[in-house]
């Protein structure tokens, strides 16, 4: 069986967690805010990985794969507006993520499908020919 697994991009001490978090798929990073959380779920033919990110649009994605390395990201967008005279407050904000994942070789990288409905953002990574499980066949003794 082969998994993804999840690259991080930040300093020295950040790749010490790398070996150390509880799990490979984001660990103490789940404690951020901005980064979604992710599922990863593997079958016979594919594998689907899911990320939560509501209130956003398909437009602010950047979704690019680069040296077998799936890389999503999204940047912030914040709006502030105060008047003094109707008491009246808003405040907009919505946090940048970055997350890259690397591909296994096993993935037909040619053909991902990514969709984004209800703040779920989906990707289905389909396996190689030669990665799917081979039928049962049966050996004739000469």
């Amino acid at each position: 069986m082969m998994s993804l697994i999840k690259r991080n991009h930040v300093s020295l001490p950040s790749l010490m967690n790398e070996f150390l978090k509880p799990d490979w798929f984001g660990g103490m990073e789940a404690l951020n805010p901005y980064n979604p959380a992710v599922n990863i779920k593997e079958n016979e033919l594919d594998y689907s990985l899911e990320l939560v990110v509501p209130g956003r649009e398909k437009k602010d994605f950047k979704i690019e794969i680069d040296n077998d390395v799936l890389t999503i990201s999204t940047s912030t967008q914040s709006e502030t507006a105060t008047e003094k005279e109707n008491y009246t407050r808003r405040e907009f904000v919505s946090g940048a993520f970055k997350r890259a994942f690397t591909l296994p070789d096993t993935i037909a990288k040619d053909s991902i499908d990514a969709s984004y409905e209800n703040g779920i953002l989906k990707f289905i990574l389909p396996k190689k020919e030669e990665a799917l499980p081979k039928p049962k066949r049966a050996i004739e003794l000469k």
